[in-house]
C-alpha cells in the first residue's frame, strides 16, 4: 500500500517509526517537514578517524551532523532513540569496496566494532524552497532525486580519494539566484549548489541518465542546478575497500528530530 500521503502529514517520531514496522519503504523527500534528513555511512571504527578527515576536508558533500559510539547503534544526539539499524526504509551493503545489495534492516550485521557517521541531506532546504513557491518536480512527481557523478575531485583522507556526486533539481530559470540565497542558509545540509547549468561542465554526459535515482530533465524555461552530495561516500569507498561499509540507499535518508534551521545538529 502507497502511504506516501499519509507519511508527508507524520512527525518526525511518527515517520521514523513507519519506517521501523516496515510500513514505509520509500524515499523520504517531503517527509517530516522542518527536521533534519542525514545521509548515513557505517564503517569499522579502525575507518573512522580517516572517514571523518575525509568528511572535515570535503564540507559541502559530507557535513557531518552526527556519529555513533562505537558499537552503539544508537544516534543519542539526534532524536528520541534514533537507530541506525532500523529507521532508514533501505540500506547498501559494501564488502571490500563492491556493492553486495541493499537490505531493509540492519539488525543482523551490526557489529560492536561499527561507527554510523550522519551526514546532512539536501532534502533538508527543499522545504524551505517549497515555502517559497519554488516548485521541487521530484516531490510533485513522486520519484527519487536525480544524482550524478561527477569530475569535481575531493580532498583525499588516508584511503578515501574520488569525485563528488550531486543531486539535480531543475528550477525556473528567473529563480536561481533566489535559490542560491535560500540554501546557503543551511550549511548543514550542503549550503548553496556547487554548479549551475551545463553539466558537461561537471563531467556529467546525459542529464537524462542519473547514476542514482530517477530521471528528471529540465523543461523549457528551467536550468539544472546541482547540489553537493551525500552519497558521495558511496563513490569512495571503493577505493578505501573496508571490509563492510552500509550507507542509505540513494534517496532513503534517515530523519532527524533536529529543527532543520538549528545552529547546531543536537537535539535537547
Amino acid at each position: 500500500m502507497d502511504l506516501a500521503p499519509a507519511m508527508a502529514k507524520l512527525s518526525s517520531v511518527e515517520a521514523r517509526a513507519a519506517i521501523r514496522s516496515g510500513r514505509h519503504r520509500r524515499h523520504t523527500a517531503g517527509l517530516a517537514p522542518g527536521c533534519l534528513q542525514a545521509n548515513l555511512a557505517i564503517l569499522p571504527e579502525a575507518y573512522a578517524l580517516d572517514f571523518l578527515r575525509f568528511c572535515q576536508r570535503n564540507p559541502k558533500p559530507c557535513p557531518v551532523v552526527g556519529i555513533t559510539d562505537t558499537g552503539d547503534p544508537i544516534f543519542r544526539t539526534l532524536g528520541a532513540e534514533v537507530d541506525v539499524r532500523t529507521d532508514v526504509p533501505r540500506y547498501r551493503v559494501f564488502r571490500d569496496g563492491v556493492l553486495d545489495g541493499e537490505v531493509d534492516d540492519l539488525l543482523g550485521l551490526w557489529r560492536d566494532d561499527l561507527v554510523a557517521v550522519a551526514l546532512g541531506c539536501s532534502f533538508t532546504f527543499e522545504h524551505a524552497l517549497a515555502a517559497a513557491g519554488i516548485p521541487m518536480r521530484h516531490i510533485d512527481e513522486d520519484i527519487t532525486v536525480p544524482m550524478f557523478r561527477t569530475d569535481i575531485a575531493c580532498v583525499p583522507a588516508g584511503p578515501f580519494a574520488g569525485t563528488m556526486v550531486v543531486s539535480m533539481r531543475p528550477i525556473p530559470e528567473d529563480r536561481v539566484d533566489e535559490v542560491k540565497a535560500i540554501c546557503a542558509r543551511y550549511p548543514l545540509a550542503h549550503g548553496g549548489p556547487v554548479h549551475v547549468g551545463d553539466p558537461a561542465a561537471i563531467g556529467i554526459a546525459d542529464i537524462a541518465a542519473p547514476d542514482f535515482g530517477d530521471s528528471l530533465p529540465p523543461r523549457a524555461g528551467e536550468v539544472p542546478v546541482f547540489w553537493a552530495c551525500g552519497v558521495t561516500p558511496q563513490n569512495v569507498i571503493v577505493n578505501a575497500r573496508p571490509d563492510l561499509c552500509i550507507t542509505h540507499a540513494p534517496g532513503h535518508m534517515l530523519i532527524t528530530d533536529v529543527d532543520e534551521g538549528a545552529e547546531t545538529p543536537i537535539t535537547k
